[in-house]
């Protein structure tokens, strides 16, 4: 079972759930994506204790870090992930949407925080590129309705594929997301510019791609081919951009082997 402890990291109270894994395993520090608290990847991180101790992170603003008046741009994202690192032992950061854009952008920043990169899917959108594919108010509508309560089966309009366990967790957790703090992540998802920093990774790196969805296409594969020919490159056939949701076992071929 995972359990939660707080630190102080970057200025704030930072709240992360640890699953040990075998004796000795390398750290990995999960950053979940844009609207995931930690308790969400539960069913993941113990997947992934399988063969690393692993730390699942709230990322400011969600969950049970702190909240409120804060920092909520990628660089503060950014800067958190780099000090819960130096808490630990030189991990490998695996970061889901939102949150591989904060490994890449920490990496930019500290280039020895981290072992290596596992890159889930990370929107390629930024300055003069297409919008992300998601649309403001499937956040901004689902947290205001999450905040006023709501159950499994209101949720489901929102995550039709999900389980019911999966839309009752959501259900439960949705509200400890700040509207602001997602509103300044989505909005940076078109003003902040990532392939600049795509080149500066130098460690083991993999870009994990769901298949079934547009996050990252071909044109955007070639690119960052072209930016950092060393990034291995792996596609979860038919997954959609959550893809432990939609295929656990896919999703685990294509992490579990990575080392660094």
């Amino acid at each position: 079972m995972g359990f939660g402890y707080n630190i102080h990291a970057n200025g704030i109270r930072q709240h992360l759930i640890r699953h040990d894994g075998p004796a000795g395993a390398k750290q990995l520090l999960l950053v979940p994506g844009i609207t995931s608290p930690a308790i969400t990847w539960d069913f993941v991180a113990e997947r992934l204790a399988g063969k690393y101790e692993v730390h699942v992170l709230d990322v400011r603003g969600r969950g049970l870090s702190e909240t409120g008046d804060l920092d909520y741009t990628l660089d503060a994202m950014a800067k958190d992930a780099i000090a819960v690192a130096k808490t630990m032992n030189d991990p490998i950061i695996m970061g889901h949407s939102m949150g591989a854009r904060v490994a890449i952008r920490a990496n930019a920043i500290d280039p020895e925080a981290f072992s290596g990169f596992l890159l889930i899917d990370p929107p390629m959108s930024g300055p003069m590129r297409r919008a992300y594919p998601s649309k403001w108010p499937w956040y901004g509508d689902s947290i205001v309705m999450a905040a006023k309560g709501c159950s499994a089966e209101d949720m489901r309009a929102y995550c039709a594929t999900w389980t019911d366990e999966q839309l009752a967790l959501r259900a439960e957790w949705l509200h400890t997301c700040n509207w602001g703090a997602i509103r300044q992540a989505f909005d940076g998802f078109h003003t902040d510019d990532i392939h600049q920093d795509i080149p500066k990774i130098t460690k083991p790196a993999r870009l994990v791609i769901a298949g079934g969805a547009s996050v990252v296409d071909a044109a955007d594969q070639a690119e960052v081919a072209d930016l950092n020919p060393a990034i291995e490159q792996r596609i979860v056939p038919d997954a959609g951009h959550m893809i432990p949701w939609d295929s656990l076992d896919g999703f685990l071929d294509a992490v579990m082997d990575f080392n660094a």
